[in-house]
């Protein structure tokens, strides 16, 4: 009955767990690059964004499609 037990727990993984197990797996590695390229331009757009809501609160509207053209 322990090892029965045992056994149960050992299979019980987080969901983090989970999903680190299922994206580690070599057919899965270009979704792993995928998601990684997602997070990073997610970063930077929103890095972008604040910039330019800021600059437009500064009354520098002109400054973002220059900023834009170069």
């Amino acid at each position: 009955m322990l090892s029965l037990l045992s056994a149960v727990a050992a299979h019980e993984t987080t969901a983090i767990g989970q999903f680190v197990e299922i994206i580690s797996k070599p057919d899965n590695m270009p979704v792993a690059g995928a998601l990684l390229l997602v997070m990073f331009f997610t970063w930077v757009s929103m890095r972008q964004a604040l910039r330019h809501d800021r600059m437009i609160r500064e009354g520098k509207k002109d400054k973002i499609i220059e900023e834009m053209q170069s």
